[in-house]
């Protein structure tokens, strides 16, 4: 009888992320029934959301992951046995497989994916972070060329791909980085126009020097002590996109957040928003994204842990910012 790993969640995140909030454990492989199919995971993608994922929180925009069952998240595999007439062996699939090895499933949201594109830049561009970056930046960015945007976490999986787009679009791009190589790598191998190390840097100073005439889009990423520093340059009429807050995933007491009176002095625009209330436009998305990926437009680079544990693991590097690029596990 053949079986497989999976990793269940079995304490809540309470502050600290690590292999103690977990169990691997072993499953038969299943046969489908009618109607369902097999996947074997190939990759599986590490994301900073997983970590509100984990908390005990019941009120947020997706409902948490319940002790002792299988850690949420997106992967791409392989269809590997089939009584599904819409999905055949051999085929390349996207979805929410969880942190496991193989995956049963009748074949709701699962899509296909061509098999000539590497599972590597699927994750990386086509899956939640290029669909995250395309809806957060002109659903709520609303960026007019010529403008001046800065993005937090901008060598992150979706930083770097706001970028990209903005600047292909004509706009003036600054990212915020926390290491002089990600700085280079923004610059130098992206195009961004400039970038802040918000470790070593003046912020205020650095964002005088890169913005003289201000910010009329920041979209935030990561939260901490730039967060004021460019609220307090936000030109009138800016737009503020609120996708995270990386900086207080792991904090018991959240920093404070900038006085509102800026908002009513600037006629500021402020939008938080998640992925889930949008996945019924992952069509759309992926084909106003592609033009870009197409021309050389948007590049990426990704962070491959090998082997399922290393998860449990992995998702200590977003709070370190050891990671570098999107960061994903080779099963």
């Amino acid at each position: 009888m053949s079986t497989y790993k999976a990793i269940n969640l079995i304490k809540h995140n309470e502050g600290k992320v690590g292999p103690e909030l977990f169990e691997v454990v072993e499953k038969t492989v299943p046969e489908p029934a009618d109607g369902e199919f097999l996947i074997k995971q190939t990759y599986m993608s590490l994301d900073p959301a997983m970590m509100g994922w984990m908390t005990s929180d019941t009120d947020s925009y997706i409902p948490r992951v319940e002790l002792g069952t299988v850690m949420r998240s997106s992967g791409i595999g392989e269809v590997v046995a089939s009584n599904n007439a819409d999905f055949a062996v051999g085929d390349q699939v996207m979805g929410m497989f969880g942190w496991q090895e193989m995956v049963l499933t009748d074949g709701a949201g699962v899509s296909k994916v061509d098999k000539a594109l590497q599972p590597e830049m699927a994750l990386s561009v086509f899956a939640l972070p290029g669909l995250t970056a395309t809806q957060g930046l002109y659903s709520c960015g609303h960026p007019e060329a010529g403008e001046t945007l800065v993005v937090s976490g901008a060598a992150g999986s979706v930083g770097s791909i706001v970028g990209q787009l903005a600047k292909a679009d004509g706009l003036r791009v600054i990212g915020v980085v926390g290491t002089d190589e990600k700085a280079n790598w923004i610059v130098n191998d992206l195009g961004f126009d400039g970038a802040v190390n918000y470790k070593t840097d003046d912020l205020g100073a650095k964002l005088n020097e890169l913005a003289p005439e201000g910010i009329d889009v920041y979209f935030e990423n990561t939260g901490g002590p730039i967060q004021n520093a460019v609220f307090e340059r936000m030109n009138a009429h800016g737009r503020i996109v609120v996708c995270g807050m990386i900086a207080d995933y792991a904090s018991a007491n959240p920093s404070p957040g900038p006085n509102w009176m800026r908002i009513i002095k600037k006629r500021l625009s402020i939008q938080g928003f998640t992925m889930p209330d949008h996945m019924h436009k992952a069509q759309e998305l992926r084909a106003k994204l592609a033009p870009y990926v197409q021309n050389g437009q948007v590049k990426y680079r990704a962070h491959v842990l090998e082997g399922l544990e290393s998860a449990m693991n992995g998702l200590t590097l977003f709070l370190t910012g050891e990671n570098k690029g999107k960061l994903m596990v080779k099963l």
